[in-house]
């Protein structure tokens, strides 16, 4: 927004002072975002920026590191690259195994706290709910309680939620339990220990949605004779889908980030991205972490741009003018 053409020089000191201000803020949070991308071109193994680097010499940058996600755990790195060598990444490469199961986690993990979640917030919403603050405080608690508490808390309850492989739970199931029929050490488990973490997102975009939903649309489909199943489709999902995909959005982000929960939950075989970033800066640095940090950043900053496209569309839809 403008300067009004009548503000005070006071007032035009502040308008410009108060930009400044926000423009320092967010240069200091995105520094270590702005620093980490360029130092995964760096040639040499450091975490440094090399003299070659700071002049902008191309023999000092290099696509090396990202080029070691694909060999890091192939058994024969320097085979020529052809199907056989592909196909070899695919099944064995470290970093693109870790890769897979943040993408099946993420996704799996996604749509059950999506689903919850909605469920969750379309009841909350309703005005005849008792204990509505109750119940929200405990749902949305996992955003508060520290995560390391949540974490040993599932470790624990997943380590004996032991299933019978005859049971219908291990008949269902089994594909995705331990070789003991546990939830611990499992990619059931760790689905379950997500979405938990991303029903939170989920109950306060899709509640905030419904905030401004009138409900009287609820009340002229049922008058004109649909069914609850049809009123829900046909009315209320397309009102309140751009607050489901944003919170699917953040569910997804916060599954694919989380840490905690797999050193506690998962086993050899559900190892994440964050996992084996985890492991190898305990165990071997190496500046191929910058490079998957480059990724992460990167997929972050475009679902965030697709959260802040479906906050504007729903806004648009609801009647809402923003700035």
């Amino acid at each position: 927004m403008a300067l009004p053409t009548y503000a005070t020089p006071l007032e035009r000191i502040w308008y410009y002072a108060f930009r400044v201000i926000c423009t320092l803020i967010f240069l200091f949070l995105i520094a270590p975002i702005l620093v980490v991308i360029p130092l995964s071109f760096n040639v040499e193994p450091y975490f440094t920026f090399t003299e070659k680097m700071l002049t902008l010499d191309p023999e000092g940058y290099s696509l090396r590191w990202y080029d070691a996600l694909l060999t890091f755990g192939h058994p024969n790195a320097e085979a020529p690259r052809d199907a056989e060598w592909w196909s070899t990444v695919w099944e064995r490469a470290t970093w693109v195994q870790a890769a897979k199961n943040s993408f099946w986690v993420g996704i799996w993990a996604t749509i059950l706290a999506t689903t919850l979640g909605t469920i969750a917030a379309l009841g909350l919403s309703r005005p005849e709910m008792p204990y509505r603050r109750l119940i929200m405080a405990l749902l949305i608690s996992p955003m508060i309680v520290p995560i390391i508490i949540i974490a040993v808390g599932m470790s624990f309850f997943f380590a004996k939620a032991c299933v019978a492989p005859d049971s219908a739970m291990g008949m269902l199931f089994g594909w995705a339990l331990s070789e003991k029929g546990c939830l611990a050490n499992s990619h059931l488990g760790v689905i379950m220990a997500h979405a938990v973490l991303g029903i939170p997102f989920v109950i306060i975009t899709v509640t905030a949605t419904l905030s401004g939903f009138d409900q009287s649309l609820i009340r002229a489909a049922q008058s004109l004779g649909a069914n609850p199943r049809t009123t829900f489709f046909k009315v209320i999902m397309p009102l309140i889908l751009p607050g489901v995909i944003s919170g699917a959005l953040f569910a997804f982000v916060t599954s694919f980030d989380e840490v905690v929960a797999v050193l506690f939950i998962a086993g050899p075989d559900q190892q994440t991205i964050p996992r084996q970033m985890f492991n190898g800066i305990r165990e071997a640095i190496s500046p191929a972490i910058l490079a998957v940090a480059t990724i992460l950043v990167v997929i972050s900053v475009a679902l965030l741009t697709t959260v802040e496209l479906l906050r504007r569309r729903s806004d648009r839809v609801r009647g809402v003018t923003g700035r």
